[in-house]
C-alpha cells in the first residue's frame, strides 16, 4: 500500500505552529504491537524542542485508519524531528509491527480551523478561508464594539488590548470559527 501525498492542494506553510496528522492502516491483530510503537514514536517526539504535544486515535474499526497528531511550534521544529536519527530509528525497527502509512497532512495556521476530525482531505483554498474567517469575526467584532469595548477605557490601552485580543480568540476558536465552517462546509470543500 502507498502513501496518499495530501500535500497537493493545501494551504502553504506559514510561520505559526504546525500540526501534523499521519494516518496509518494496522492489520487485524497487530493493534497491541502498533500501539506500544506509536506510543513510543510520540514520546520520543515529544522530548524535543518546540514538540507542544501529541495524541493516539484508535480506529474506528475495519479498515479505517488510526492517527497519530503531532503539534509544534513552528515549521523548524517539526523539521528537525522529521529528521532526526530518533525517528529514523522508530521506523527501522518497524518492521513486523505489520502497519503502513495510508496518509499524512501537515497543517499550519487558518487551515486546522477548517479540517474535519477523522479526514484526510485538503483544506479549502485560502481565499475561501479568508472570507469565512472574516465572516466569523465580523459579528465578534460588532458585539465587542458595542459591549465590551466601552467597558474597557478605563484601562491603560496595553492591557484594554490584551483583553480584546484574548477575548476575540476564544470567541473565534471555540464558537464562531466552529459554527463557520459548519455552516459553510458544501462551499469550503464541495
Amino acid at each position: 500500500m502507498t502513501a496518499v501525498s495530501l500535500e497537493q492542494a493545501t494551504v502553504p506553510a506559514d510561520t505559526g505552529e504546525v500540526t501534523l496528522l499521519i494516518a496509518r492502516r494496522v492489520e487485524p491483530g497487530h493493534e497491541a504491537a502498533f500501539e506500544l510503537w506509536a506510543r513510543g514514536i510520540l514520546d520520543s517526539a515529544a522530548a524535543f524542542p518546540g514538540h507542544l504535544g501529541y495524541g493516539l486515535f484508535r480506529s474506528s474499526g475495519g479498515d479505517a485508519p488510526w492517527f497519530l497528531v503531532h503539534r509544534f511550534r513552528d515549521a523548524e521544529a517539526c523539521r528537525t524531528w522529521q529528521d532526526s536519527p530518533e525517528r529514523a530509528a522508530w521506523f527501522a525497527d518497524c518492521r513486523g509491527h505489520h502497519h503502513t502509512e495510508v496518509a499524512r497532512r501537515q497543517l499550519t495556521g487558518m487551515e486546522t480551523w477548517f479540517a474535519k476530525p477523522g479526514s484526510t482531505r485538503p483544506a479549502p483554498p485560502r481565499w475561501k478561508m479568508a472570507i469565512s474567517a472574516t465572516l466569523a469575526i465580523y459579528p465578534i467584532s460588532v458585539l465587542g464594539s458595542l459591549f465590551l469595548v466601552p467597558r474597557l477605557t478605563m484601562l491603560p490601552v496595553l492591557l484594554s488590548s490584551a483583553v480584546v485580543a484574548g477575548v476575540f480568540n476564544v470567541l473565534m476558536a471555540y464558537v464562531a470559527m466552529p459554527a463557520v465552517s459548519r455552516l459553510l462546509r458544501g462551499w469550503l470543500t464541495p
